[in-house]
């Protein structure tokens, strides 16, 4: 049984649509995939129409959040979707992602680099967010990939286009999510590489407000930095889970390249009230 928790599609900032990536997950000797794209559970209908035999769906998003001036992302699994709270907050994230990107787009096409909002909401087709820019700009020919437009000279953080969005504060999400009847995870919680980084004592008042587990195993983590990780999940109680965070070809990653174990995976399960898993 191979399970990867944190995927995402075209309904986000994935290249693979939705009904297409549940195809090539069981190609890959998969038996559990989430689907989880930023902030949106627009990509699950197709995905559960298209579910091929002796895969399971898990239904979830990644939702975009802050703590103390710091951005971090919380995998949310199995919430119900029409729980008003956190159906209101999480389209108001949505929209607070649209008009962002519409400004950036405007900022560039204000100063002539060929960029423009129509074509970006094309290349997104689903949530609209910075990796659409930096199709455009690839498309473009300013840039040579997505990497190389997250820079300050482009929309790289605090540059020259970029503009700063809303988040939540990552112990309400959790607060919200578990309202829902949902289960979190901290993901990828020790990528250094993208920015700045929460402490353990804020990874600890996130397992008091509800956290269910830490995403250890990921391809932006060393490993000594999983070792660390694991540490800390069995200190808080927390539980251990892996996954690919694929995006198609916006990242040099495949699905199932890191995995969740089997044990981890029903324990998460068990503990959601809002939704059940999808099998064909």
């Amino acid at each position: 049984m191979i399970v990867d928790l944190h995927t995402h599609s075209t309904a986000s900032d994935g290249t693979t649509p939705p009904d297409v990536l549940v195809r090539e997950a069981r190609e890959a000797g998969l038996s559990v995939l989430a689907l989880t794209d930023h902030d949106t559970s627009v990509g699950w209908a197709a995905a559960a129409d298209a579910l091929p035999s002796g895969l399971a769906l898990v239904r979830g998003a990644e939702i975009s959040c802050v703590h103390d001036g710091i951005s971090l992302h919380l995998l949310a699994y199995l919430y119900d979707p029409d729980e008003p709270a956190l159906a209101a907050t999480l389209q108001d994230m949505r929209d607070s992602r649209r008009a962002r990107a519409e400004r950036m787009a405007r900022m560039l096409e204000a100063d002539g680099t060929g960029v423009t909002w129509e074509r970006v909401q094309e290349l997104a087709g689903g949530t609209v967010g910075r990796p659409h820019l930096a199709q455009a700009l690839i498309e473009l020919g300013h840039v040579a990939d997505i990497r190389g437009a997250f820079v300050p000279e482009w929309i790289g953080t605090r540059g020259r286009y970029w503009v700063p969005k809303r988040d939540l504060d990552v112990l309400d999400a959790i607060r919200l999510v578990a309202a829902a009847g949902g289960v979190t995870v901290f993901a990828h919680p020790a990528a250094s590489s993208r920015g700045r980084i929460v402490d353990e004592e804020v990874i600890a008042q996130m397992a008091e407000a509800g956290l269910h587990g830490l995403e250890v195993d990921h391809y932006d983590h060393e490993p000594e930095v999983r070792d660390a990780l694991r540490g800390l999940a069995a200190d808080l109680g927390l539980l251990v889970t892996g996954s690919s965070d694929f995006h198609g070809d916006n990242k040099p990653v495949e699905l199932a390249e890191n995995t969740t174990a089997v044990e981890m995976y029903e324990r998460l399960v068990s503990a959601a009230t809002g939704l059940e898993v999808l099998a064909a």
